[in-house]
């Protein structure tokens, strides 16, 4: 190993300790902030973004920023600033509940990810519709696949650009076997189960036959869900829905003629849709509030953000490696 990947692994390390030391530190600092300064009632801020003519009610715009994971309502120092599940789905529930808000937009960009993260997204996006009876539009950016596209589909209307990257419907399951490697360099895995299956996709070993068609039969379960979901949010067949969920990626174009979007437009003229719809009321869009380990975050990722290695390794540590259920468009 080179001196430079030695050093890259020795400063990855530090930064596995510094990071729960400051974890740790931020809570009782928070904790202490809060106590002599008080506490938000959210962990979010109102900003109007665009004004109305309407004197009552507001326009709600959530946006969703990267994978749909949920890592945790404290993410360490090694995540950047993007998509924080748990975050999203108390905005969404409190635009939902709140009578002064009168139609919601959800900007989606986004690859998609887990199954059980798109799959909460979407009931409370029912919810929102049917008990408290809120129009919802979905403005989609340079990316909404996969995931994406399941947590759009049962919008009221969804506007794409004919750049968009949509599609991608669909399940997978990925591992990585090391198996040759490890052998290559005399490394050997002792593994004590109790059952034949409990080491499913190991990464030290090839997938037997069986194995494979029980994950199969996970993954036929999750697509079965992805096609009702579409042609109930769609109004189309499941067949026809079956044609176009292979797993290849459309533009928002192509997703126009094929019935997947309604209409090619950016995000003003998403509002702009809204605002016909409801009434020319502010659009009001929802941002986290920036706390000390976000702060912290930023900091790291401005020291580290030219050495590519470093951050390879960043990602490496921080992502979740465990083999899930995805609805996610991998490149």
């Amino acid at each position: 190993m080179s001196r430079k990947r030695w050093l890259a692994l020795i400063a990855a390390a530090m930064l596995v300790v510094a990071s729960v030391a400051f974890n740790a530190a931020s809570v009782v600092i928070s904790s202490n902030f809060e106590s002599v300064f008080g506490a938000g009632e959210h962990e979010w801020t109102e900003h109007i973004v665009e004004y109305g003519d309407e004197l009552t009610g507001k326009i709600a715009l959530l946006e969703i920023n990267g994978t749909i994971q949920d890592t945790g309502d404290n993410p360490s120092f090694f995540e950047t600033e993007g998509y924080r599940h748990r975050l999203f789905l108390s905005q969404l529930d409190h635009v939902a509940q709140d009578a002064s808000v009168e139609g919601i937009i959800i900007r989606v960009n986004t690859p998609g990810g887990g199954v059980v993260e798109s799959a909460e997204i979407y009931d409370k996006i029912i919810e929102a519709k049917k008990e408290y009876e809120k129009p919802i539009f979905v403005s989609m950016g340079s990316l909404a696949a996969s995931g994406g596209y399941y947590i759009s589909a049962p919008a009221d209307k969804i506007v794409a650009t004919p750049q968009t990257i949509t599609g991608s419907l669909g399940v997978i399951m990925e591992s990585i076997n090391v198996a040759e490697l490890a052998e290559k360099y005399g490394v050997k895995f002792d593994t004590i189960k109790s059952g034949p299956y409990k080491d499913m996709m190991s990464p030290t070993r090839e997938m037997t036959e069986g194995e494979r068609a029980i994950l199969q039969s996970l993954i036929d379960e999750s697509y079965e869900e992805f096609v009702r979901i579409i042609a109930e949010g769609r109004q189309m067949s499941e067949q026809e829905v079956r044609r176009l969920a292979d797993g290849r990626i459309y533009s928002g174009l192509q997703a126009k003629e094929l019935n997947l979007v309604d209409e090619l437009g950016n995000l003003d003229d998403t509002i702009e849709l809204m605002k016909e719809h409801v009434g020319d009321y502010n659009v009001v869009r929802f941002e986290s509030n920036l706390g000390l380990n976000s702060l912290f975050a930023m900091s790291v990722q401005r020291i580290f953000s030219s050495d590519h290695e470093l951050m390879n390794l960043q990602k490496l540590i921080s992502e979740h490696r465990a083999p899930t259920l995805k609805y996610l468009y991998t490149q």
